[in-house]
């Protein structure tokens, strides 16, 4: 993969999210609702019950993102409200498809998946922040907008899982550049006619095919956990020779700021 963008595919049908104290993941999302509207009011109550709503929303994910150094803008009102709205159950989220190739155990314990990934179109931002986390969270609150209508169509996309990052490491994966590449695979219905972002750093690039080794993992995702996750996974691998050393992606099942976050390293095969 070159540094600046997405060149390899990514795919999903990853772990079950879990709930954490004080932590937003997508399911909180969901099950956050607004007070119904009533249908009997007039136009400016219910335009004001659904304000309302959407800065609660809002004020919600300040608070959470505020523990991890992270500013929300208040721009998002109008995203977070979108992806809401948009996703009353899991099934309105569709998962990157992919082909199990074959998978390795020990002692019952599942030590990596081996999947195959068909060529995609993904929408891709690289991000340069002081940490990977602040990478990852303003990286997937700009996808977001592109998301929930910042779009040529001017339509919610749908949500897809898992959102993916790239990142890049020297030889010896002892060290993670600063330059962060977070990417959501366009869900099937916009695969042929790909809507355009109107953020010009947003990307619609095509991913060719791909081989990759996959192993779950739980919790957040810093410099330190990667380089651990990486060394595990090469660890494990009976020919990690076969994959690339320097590029890895990290998929996220659940939002950037929960703190049992349902994630994945993707070794990628060499071709």
């Amino acid at each position: 993969m070159d540094r600046g963008g997405c060149q390899l595919n990514g795919g999903g049908g990853g772990p079950e999210s879990e709930s954490g104290n004080g932590m937003i993941t997508l399911e909180d999302l969901e099950s956050f609702s607004e007070d119904p509207l009533s249908g009997t009011g007039s136009l400016d109550e219910e335009t004001e019950t659904m304000e309302e709503g959407e800065d609660r929303l809002l004020h919600y994910w300040q608070d959470v993102a505020r523990g991890h150094q992270v500013e929300v803008p208040q721009d998002m009102a109008e995203p977070i409200q979108q992806l809401t709205s948009n996703n009353e159950g899991r099934s309105n989220r569709e998962c990157v498809p992919f082909k199990l190739l074959t998978h390795k155990e020990k002692c019952n314990e599942l030590l990596y998946e081996k999947r195959s990934y068909e060529k995609a179109h993904w929408a891709c931002i690289t991000v340069r922040e002081e940490t990977y986390e602040q990478s990852i969270c303003y990286g997937f609150m700009r996808l977001m907008r592109y998301i929930c209508k910042q779009n040529s169509t001017g339509d919610y996309l749908g949500m897809s899982l898992p959102i993916v990052t790239i990142i890049h490491t020297d030889e010896n994966q002892s060290l993670i550049s600063r330059d962060v590449t977070v990417a959501y695979y366009l869900p099937a219905d916009h695969q042929s006619q790909p809507p355009q972002p109107t953020d010009n750093d947003i990307l619609i690039e095509i991913w060719p095919a791909a081989v990759v080794y996959t192993r779950r993992f739980t919790g957040p995702t810093n410099e330190v956990t990667i380089i651990n996750q990486i060394h595990a996974m090469a660890e494990v691998l009976d020919s990690p020779g076969e994959c690339v050393n320097d590029s890895f992606i990290v998929a996220g099942y659940t939002n950037p700021a929960h703190v049992n976050r349902q994630n994945e390293i993707w070794f990628i095969e060499r071709r």
